[in-house]
């Protein structure tokens, strides 16, 4: 997919792409940082039909639905290349030892040979969560590992 980058001199910077279905899809950040999500037709990319103004949050959220998705469908991709190797999206519950505890605390490398490659809070993906990563109840965590290992994971986020 090709993506056209335009700087508009005092305005920003305006990123867009063609759809298969005629329309063209793009961002406009501003200098001052805030964005616009545009739509307009494949002819006249200048004759805009739709403008939505997003904050950082609605920004985020739609990323991640567009994102969290797909970087799932990438690592489910990616394992079916592995022999041996899944992908599982765990959730940390309500009464979770790890409720409010970090990552690192889980030890889950180290005790089932897998390992934590995103989690999805509140609809925004944290891909790669460092050690000190805190867990909050609600949080889905997505796993890489063995079936076994995969199994020891939700053991681990249900009950320590």
């Amino acid at each position: 997919m090709d993506v056209e980058v335009t700087r508009l001199p005092g305005i920003g910077t305006k990123q867009e792409f063609d759809t298969a279905s005629g329309r063209r899809i793009g961002v406009l950040t501003h200098r001052d940082g805030h964005r616009e999500l545009l739509v307009s037709a494949r002819e006249d990319p200048d004759a805009c039909s739709a403008s939505v103004a997003l904050s950082d949050a609605e920004g985020q959220a739609l990323g991640t639905l567009l994102g969290a998705p797909n970087l799932v469908a990438q690592l489910q991709d990616q394992q079916r290349e592995v022999e041996g190797i899944s992908t599982a999206q765990f959730p940390v519950g309500v009464g979770s030892p790890y409720d409010g505890r970090t990552l690192g605390d889980t030890a889950m490398r180290t005790r089932t040979s897998t390992s934590i490659v995103a989690v999805v809070r509140d609809h925004v993906v944290s891909p790669s969560p460092g050690p000190d990563f805190v867990f909050r109840a609600g949080d889905l965590v997505v796993v890489v590992g063995t079936g076994e290992g995969l199994g020891q994971a939700a053991a681990i986020l249900e009950g320590g």
